[in-house]
């Protein structure tokens, strides 16, 4: 078998690798409470459990790994920042989080604060002549444009609980009371057995109502021969209801936080998403980057061979005494100029790599073997000849459609009026009207003294005569009435109503200003474009002529027209024109990935999808070219 073939099955085995093991990988989620022959009776009262932090690495890291060196493209990197970034695994939990108060408010539990903020990415080593966001791109705004979590306001009438309980409670009593007047209880010491029994079922309802059943019993039995009825069983069924008229009326106060946390699960997701948008951002930053440094380091490498290459010739023409040995010295001190740089830009390149590798990299460079293995980017920075972008109006309207900031504001501040609907609502009395609906009953056992008495007979009998009693309502009680509270001056009320409105004015100001500074965001994206390619065109026209000029130059020092001290100029010349085009063409990757970010495209043109991204899970394959593989060096 020949080499092309094993290295064609070699990459056809990583893909599959990588994709059957990347689809196996386990995302972020609450696991149930463990199943059992009672969960029907005991599912509410089990702990759910949450799986443990997950601290590998996917494989697509390791697939990537050949030789000691990691090749990766762009869309490796966008990848790779995604399953492993520990800035995007934090964030993961944030939709979980804001699903499980959604849960708590459902039952008319109180919001939470829950997440954390989004995380900016890091910058790289250094970006010469271009000021840098906290992602590491060009500048695109000068603040305004903020993302926060959702709102948590408990300002209004309280949220009663929505989940029904049912409350058990039964005593067992047995107590000796000696008697001064025997004439009524026919004992000198009575004696009394009691069992009782409560069952209390209560519902709140969201429009109001709160609603509760009660069904108690007792059974009494006395060592008096003075009672119709020894032993006795008396119990009764009660309903009581209470209805808000006023204060704390309607589904739209007493459901409020239900609606804002569904608002704030969309949040959630945004602010997901938008730390997706910032961690890719920033690793791409990093990378183009780490392209411009390696093609740096590759310029100074040029510049101490010519450097070297000069100090050679000038020793030769010094021994051949056509050249004062002075000019041993001016090459020298080029040469050693040029190994200075030369080590600057190394050094630079390796900290660039452990930045993106520590961004790429979830348990560590150290722990995943990475501290060791070179970062060989395997694209090169690449401008198109001409800038076709759509018109500034189209990428406003673009941008003003689908930043994730904007978005953020807009549900919040529809949160915040949903709010205020509950405030509002605090500032009217309260007003409740109750009914009460009770049957009673009374059953037991006929003493000698009862079967004496005419009509007691009705109520011998055993525990099912008491149901039967209570049932047919034969022994009803009715009561209704309304209860009104007042409060005098009501301020504080008063007060949470109007600074809550106020707060909401404040809001839509800042969305205003917002909106005003995503257009700012994009014209100065564009502008950043302009200048871009204005900087590359004039670096690489300053390189080309660099190159000319020490061409020439070199030339008429063989010729021995003018000195070494010229050639050594232009040498500095050259390498600091490459550097500057090289820088050039990194900012210009810089420019393009923050118009994306400008106008909310970023995850879309480097086609990510948000529900792979919340599952930690790329489906695109990666392996390492079949040509790394045959030996070549990119």
């Amino acid at each position: 078998m020949n080499r092309s073939i094993k290295v064609r099955i070699y990459l056809l085995a990583c893909g599959l690798a990588v994709a059957s093991t990347v689809a196996a990988q386990s995302e972020i989620a609450v696991q149930p409470a463990p199943h059992n022959d009672f969960s029907w009776l005991t599912h509410a009262y089990q702990a759910r459990s949450v799986p443990a932090v997950r601290l590998n690495n996917s494989p697509r890291l390791n697939a990537l790994i050949h030789d000691g060196k990691l090749y990766l493209t762009a869309d490796d990197v966008v990848a790779l920042a995604i399953e492993n970034n520990v800035d995007v695994e934090v964030q993961r939990y944030t939709p979980l989080l804001a699903d499980e108060v959604l849960r708590r408010a459902r039952a008319g539990g109180a919001l939470r604060s829950v997440g954390v903020g989004v995380a900016a990415g890091p910058q790289s080593v250094s970006l010469q002549g271009v000021t840098t966001n906290a992602s590491g791109g060009v500048a695109v705004s000068n603040g305004g444009v903020g993302s926060g979590g959702g709102i948590v306001t408990q300002l209004g009438p309280n949220i009663p609980s929505l989940d029904p309980t049912l409350v058990f409670f039964t005593n067992f009593g047995h107590t000796t009371t000696p008697q001064s007047n025997t004439v009524l209880t026919g004992t000198t010491a009575l004696i009394t057995d009691t069992r009782s029994f409560t069952s209390i079922f209560s519902k709140n309802f969201a429009f109001g109502l709160t609603a509760q059943a009660t069904f108690q019993s007792q059974h009494i039995k006395f060592n008096s021969p003075y009672y119709a009825l020894n032993p006795f069983t008396s119990g009764d069924l009660d309903l009581q209801l209470t209805q808000n008229l006023l204060q704390g009326f309607g589904r739209a106060v007493n459901t409020r936080n239900i609606r804002v946390q569904n608002n704030n699960v969309k949040v959630s997701h945004l602010q997901f998403e938008q730390q997706v948008t910032l961690t890719v951002s920033a690793a791409l930053n990093l990378y183009w980057d780490l392209v411009s440094f390696r093609e740096n380091v590759r310029a100074r490498e040029e510049a101490v061979k010519s450097a070297d290459a000069l100090v050679e010739d000038n020793k030769k023409q010094v021994a051949n005494g056509s050249l004062a040995g002075i000019e041993i010295t001016r090459a020298e001190s080029q040469l050693y100029a040029s190994r200075q740089d030369l080590v600057i830009a190394q050094t630079n390149l390796l900290q660039q790599e452990t930045i993106l590798k520590n961004v790429l990299c979830r348990d560590g460079i150290a722990a995943a073997g990475l501290s060791n293995v070179t970062v060989v980017p395997l694209d090169r920075i690449s401008v198109p000849e001409k800038d076709e972008l759509p018109s500034e109006d189209e990428l406003v309207r673009q941008a003003l459609a689908h930043r994730i900031e904007l978005s953020q504001a807009r549900i919040n501040l529809e949160s915040n009026e949903m709010n205020l609907v509950g405030i509002r609502n605090s500032l009217k009395p309260t007003l409740q009207a109750f009914a009460e609906l009770t049957n009673n009953g009374l059953t037991g056992e006929l003493s000698a003294l009862g079967a004496a008495s005419p009509g007691v007979g009705y109520l011998a009998g055993g525990y099912g005569n008491l149901l039967g009693e209570i049932f047919r309502r034969n022994y009803p009680n009715y009561s209704a009435g309304i209860s009104l509270n007042i409060p005098f001056r009501n301020r504080a009320a008063q007060a949470d109503y109007v600074t809550s409105q106020l707060e909401i004015r404040q809001n839509e100001l800042n969305l205003r200003k917002s909106t005003n500074q995503v257009r700012l965001d994009v014209q100065n994206a564009l502008i950043g474009i302009q200048q871009a390619r204005a900087r590359l065109d004039a670096s690489s026209r300053a390189r080309v002529l660099a190159e000319e000029t020490l061409r020439g130059d070199q030339r008429r020092y063989g010729f021995g027209a003018i000195t070494a001290f010229q050639v050594i100029q232009d040498q500095r010349d050259l390498a600091n024109a490459n550097n500057t085009e090289t820088q050039a063409m990194a900012n210009y990757e810089h420019a393009r990935i923050s118009l994306d970010q400008a106008i909310g495209a970023t995850l879309s043109v480097n086609h990510v999808s948000v529900d792979e991204a919340e599952k930690g899970v790329m489906s695109r394959t990666s392996t390492v070219p079949a040509d790394v593989l045959k030996g070549a060096r990119p």
